[in-house]
């Protein structure tokens, strides 16, 4: 083997672990109560693996990376790539061989096709790897939406409604995480990224059975626990209507085929409308997990196979019941949407995969994928022009977004602060809220983007569900959220019944956890009231610590404190991603808390 051949290997190993990070890094079990997040972010980067990217000189770097352009501008070396990366995986014992092999086949062809088609430079790969000495990330570069040239219009600060005004009941549904291989009695505890599965084995007497209602650990959920779940929110009701963020499929993201992802978008589809009833309005958002390869969102210039049509065409087909031609005609070009969903108030469903930085589509071109933000802000500006309110929902938080989308988002925010009542997201499974701020000063709050638990356990948690209370439908109704609650399955009593035999219970409660305004001793859940919960948290650490366990739907271990308790305040107030890096380098983690929020995404 030539010297030229062994760098040019070398360079693809190295490489690969650009994309092996985010496949393994990209949904982790929540932060172990008082947990340095330095620690946590070099453990969440690369679980179980003991290189370094510091070791590794700059020149050193930048030469591998240069060999590697080299390499993808010959479709020959693809094959090369993709075993560089499947020996990668497994040399790093990054997951099992097989799950190594598999997901290497699966990525491989919409990787490498949109790495070639991207201008990864080595100071840009570099940067990401060693560190900012070694360059600049720079390959999502700055860019601007244009805002209509229209004034603001002067902004009134919100009061609370008087007694007895209408009241809205919205069922919030996120991160079902349906796993059809889910098996009751086996191995909790295995090796693989996700557990308790026919293929997890049976446990020794040492370890963990997975229950029949669901599992704490890497686990998602039984089918029978979603209808169950379904069943209770129908009995819960009724409801004025449904937002739901998607997430549908288990986390075996190694495994999975286009076949059963839609497979699972049709029941799961099916099964709300059949328990919720064709009356009841449901508004769905695209997950990151309903693709395959997870994350995998072409912008619309992508045609034929490699294009997401096949997903976007069969949730039209599945959700032509909840909505109209017009909004159907938008999620079949990019995903997203705009319903009326009574007179004065209208929802706008985003997909937040064009602004995930796992989606490795956008290498090729992240400005305004799909023109998406643009539309949002004519969307805006039209509704603003009729006196309507908007409710925004999606999956990611934009607090979580890439730097330059979220920028642009809070910027959206700030312009149109009057007109957008609400924004509602889930995927990091945790209940949990990003603040906004006005631009100008940073410190008076205007929005909240609320980030409601998942119906999965994964990881360590309560199955959950979340209803808002919102300004209802009256003339000059706010339309922002008064009050939540969040139901939750105790796992613990519905797995063992405390008499004997100690089966499962055949008909589990579903319990309320807890009610916002009542735990936390406010009049709602406007901005300003979210806002001075963060002040409360700082000065009241029993307070903080009630937030830390209604956070993980009452199931974590211990309390949270120092760099944890800086970690999640951090998060709270940091609606735009800019804010969050702030944060970071205020407290002197030197980017490890923006690193580590970026990496327990689901």
């Amino acid at each position: 083997m030539t010297f030229q051949t062994r760098l040019l290997r070398c360079g693809l190993i190295t490489a690969s672990l650009v994309l092996l990070a985010p496949l393994f890094g990209s949904c982790h079990p929540p932060r172990s109560p008082g947990e340095p997040a330095v620690v946590l972010m070099e453990r969440l980067v690369h679980p179980g693996v003991r290189f370094n990217w510091r070791n590794v000189s700059c020149p050193l770097c930048k030469a591998l990376f240069t060999i590697l352009d080299v390499a993808l501008l010959s479709d020959t070396n693809e094959e090369r790539v993709a075993r560089a990366v499947g020996e990668a995986c497994i040399r790093l014992h990054l997951a099992d061989e097989q799950v190594c092999i598999e997901i290497t086949e699966l990525f491989r062809t919409d990787f490498i096709r949109a790495l070639q088609e991207s201008l990864l430079w080595p100071t840009e790969a570099c940067a990401l790897l060693v560190g900012p000495s070694c360059g600049k990330f720079d390959i999502y570069a700055p860019w601007n939406i244009t805002l209509p040239k229209i004034p603001k219009p002067p902004v009134t600060p919100p009061s609370p409604p008087k007694p007895g005004s209408p009241k809205s009941r919205v069922l919030f549904l996120t991160d079902i995480h349906w796993d059809q291989e889910y098996e009751a009695g086996s191995g909790a505890d295995c090796k693989e990224p996700l557990c308790c599965r026919n293929k997890s084995g049976s446990p020794s007497w040492k370890q963990r059975k997975a229950g029949y209602w669901g599992t704490y650990g890497k686990c998602d959920l039984p089918l029978r626990t979603v209808e169950n779940a379904l069943e209770n929110v129908a009995k819960a009701g009724p409801w004025d209507w449904v937002y739901w963020t998607g997430d549908i499929p288990a986390h075996n993201v190694w495994s999975q085929t286009r076949t059963q992802q839609l497979s699972e978008l049709k029941i799961v589809s099916r099964l709300i409308r059949k328990h919720l009833g064709p009356h009841v309005a449901v508004y769905p958002a695209v997950g990151n997990h309903e693709s395959t390869p997870v994350n995998s969102f072409p912008p619309p210039f992508i045609h034929g196979n490699r294009s997401s049509a096949w997903l976007y065409d069969t949730m039209a087909e599945e959700w032509a019941a909840w909505l109209p031609e017009q909004a159907l005609k938008t999620l079949r070009y990019g995903g997203f949407y705009t319903v009326e969903v009574e007179p004065g108030l209208r929802v706008v469903s985003l997909n937040m995969n064009f602004c995930a930085r796992e989606n490795f589509w956008l290498m090729v071109n992240s400005t305004d994928p799909a023109n998406q933000l643009q539309w949002l802000v004519h969307t805006l500006q039209d509704s603003e022009d009729k006196g309507e309110k908007v409710h925004i929902i999606g999956h990611i938080p934009p607090g979580l977004c890439l730097g330059s989308w979220s920028w642009n988002y809070y910027h959206i925010v700030n312009r149109y602060e009057s007109t957008i009542a609400g924004q509602f997201f889930g995927h990091t499974h945790v209940d949990e809220y990003q603040m906004f701020y006005d631009e100008a000063t940073m410190t008076r709050p205007l929005g909240v983007a609320f980030i409601a638990p998942s119906v999965t356990t994964y990881v360590d948690l309560n199955p959950g569900y979340r209803v808002y209370y919102v300004d209802g439908s009256y003339e000059s109704s706010s339309r922002l959220v008064l009050d939540h609650e969040t139901y939750i399955m105790n796992l613990t009593e519905a797995n063992q019944s405390p008499e004997p035999p100690h089966n499962p219970e055949p008909n589990p409660k579903w319990t309320l956890l807890y009610r916002a305004t009542e735990a936390y001793g406010v009049p709602t859940m406007f901005p300003s009231d979210c806002d001075g919960l963060i002040r409360t948290f700082i000065n009241n650490d029993r307070a903080f610590q009630r937030f830390w366990y209604l956070r993980f739907k009452g199931h974590v271990s211990g309390p949270c404190t120092e760099t944890c308790k800086t970690t999640a305040l951090c998060f709270l107030k940091s609606g735009r991603y800019e804010e969050l890096e702030k944060c970071d380098m205020l407290n002197g983690f030197g980017g490890s808390l923006v690193r580590a929020a970026r990496n327990t995404l689901c």
